[in-house]
């Protein structure tokens, strides 16, 4: 069986830059097995599996994989899916229809494209062995018990230089650990661990900045700013506060189009 395989750069302006993900459109579902199995091949980040939706509330369905599990929300294979698809089919929108995050969408715009995401708030709170595991002490600690945290730094260069001991990170759960400081050339920067998830650091979490938009919207007064993820790759990101959602813009690059295929039974 031959399977459409879209290799994509998202939250790039360049190859070789952003978050990888696999966009692959099925004509029907695989079963889950199957679909773990080629993300832990293809072993990006994420691989988004895509279906066209029955149910008439969006026009694909959306199911994302680590290559070690699936996960309830991934924006970068999210904005690399509504690149494949518009680019192929034409049109200004896509939106999607996902099993825990809702509906969500993406859209053209001026500057590439714009994916709407729920926002996820934080509380204030303490994790004390998560920050022993980031080897170094954050100014503040913010959770959302679905597994986000962000961790407050003063500077930049704290962020950058963080080196966390990520097989103790990863014995905590699949948690994303979201560091984060006021940029120099961005208004925000951000590194995102998340090693029990089979992804020690991330290049660019879209489902990330939905957490930070709704932190830095509020401590920054104002309703948008500009982001970096400072990972090796690296990744940008235009983030905004619309009502409930967290909307990002980005750019995406296409790297690699070809076909998987999938060894038949027996």
């Amino acid at each position: 069986m031959k399977l459409p395989y879209t290799h994509v750069d998202a939250f790039a302006s360049r190859p070789f830059t952003g978050n990888q993900a696999a966009v692959m459109p099925l004509e029907s579902w695989l079963d889950g097995a199957t679909l773990q199995a080629i993300a832990e091949e293809n072993n990006f980040a994420e691989t988004a599996f895509l279906a066209k939706d029955q149910t008439g509330e969006a026009d694909w369905e959306l199911r994302w994989f680590t290559p070690t599990e699936e996960v309830r929300l991934c924006g970068h294979a999210t904005l690399a899916s509504g690149h494949v698809l518009l680019e192929r089919d034409g049109g200004e929108r896509v939106t999607f229809r996902t099993c825990k995050a809702g509906n969500l969408e993406v859209r053209r715009c001026d500057a590439g494209y714009e994916l709407a995401l729920p926002l996820i708030p934080t509380i204030q709170g303490e994790w004390s062995e998560a920050v022993a595991l980031l080897r170094s002490e954050p100014e503040e600690v913010w959770l959302n018990p679905d597994g986000y945290g962000i961790y407050l730094y003063r500077t930049e260069d704290e962020v950058r230089a963080l080196d966390p001991d990520l097989k103790g990170l990863a014995a905590l759960g699949n948690d994303q650990f979201i560091c984060t400081a006021p940029g120099s050339d961005t208004d925000i920067v951000s590194r995102v661990f998340v090693p029990g998830g089979g992804v020690d650091e991330d290049s660019f979490t879209g489902s990330a900045h939905a957490c930070l938009t709704h932190f830095w919207t509020e401590r920054l007064g104002r309703g948008s700013f500009s982001a970096y993820q400072a990972s090796t790759r690296g990744g940008h990101a235009r983030c905004r506060r619309e009502g409930d959602k967290a909307v990002l813009g980005g750019n995406c690059v296409t790297v690699v189009e070809g076909s998987f295929y999938l060894p038949s039974a027996g």
